[in-house]
């Protein structure tokens, strides 16, 4: 019995959608002298940031503390402590940027505050990997079927479907630094960047016998 021919293809697909989810840092600082001072001026900046964030209540979707520091300063020779350093910074992410410029000035306009981002990213379960991964089969098809074509044959079957890892667009950052100037924040809108969706399949498929002649 003699094998079917097999024709081996690679199927893309790539697909500009709208962000899902916005990220952002938060960091609050407090630096002094005295240590207690120190952590006293760190909780009251950190307990401000929370109320701020509190006061935006439905475009927070998740909120996270992920870094608490607190250091002691000493002279370049020898322990003795001159200043005391804390910080507090949150990650907090909106699927709503409607009010995303407006919260980050109003944070950055705190009191020794510094907003880093936002970093615009999908969901891990958007539709839009599904519809590009979807895409990239019916690429792959389309392609064995070209071939085959061209040799006088049609296509007859799925030998294998493997999936290789797509990559998206690197992400957008922005960082302000707040000085607790006097009077409210310019306002600032924020442009979604676009996320690159990229999907990728090998594929072998078995074809009819080729009319070469």
């Amino acid at each position: 019995m003699v094998d079917a021919p097999v024709v081996a293809v690679r199927g893309e697909a790539y697909r500009e959608v709208a962000p899902e989810l916005a990220r952002f840092t938060v960091t609050a600082s407090a630096r002094d002298r005295d240590r207690e001072a120190t952590l006293t001026r760190l909780a009251e900046r950190t307990a401000a940031v929370r109320v701020l964030l509190d006061s935006y209540g439905p475009l927070i979707a998740h909120r996270e503390t992920g870094d608490l520091r607190v250091r002691p300063e000493t002279k370049r020779s020898g322990e003795r402590v001159v200043a005391y350093h804390g910080r507090v910074a949150t990650t907090v992410t909106v699927t709503d940027f409607t009010d995303l410029g407006e919260l980050m000035l109003r944070l950055a306009d705190q009191d020794q505050v510094e907003v880093s981002g936002p970093w615009w990213s999908l969901r891990p379960d958007s539709p839009a990997y599904r519809e590009a991964r979807h895409a990239a089969i019916a690429d792959a098809l389309a392609r064995a079927r070209e071939y085959a074509e061209a040799l006088g044959a049609r296509v007859t079957g799925l030998l294998e479907l493997s999936d290789t890892d797509g990559a998206g667009v690197p992400m957008m950052a922005r960082a302000f630094k707040g000085g607790g100037a006097g009077g409210g924040p310019p306002e600032l809108d924020l442009d979604p960047q676009p996320q690159g969706v990229n999907a990728v399949v090998l594929a072998r498929f078995t074809i009819s016998e080729p009319a070469l002649s």
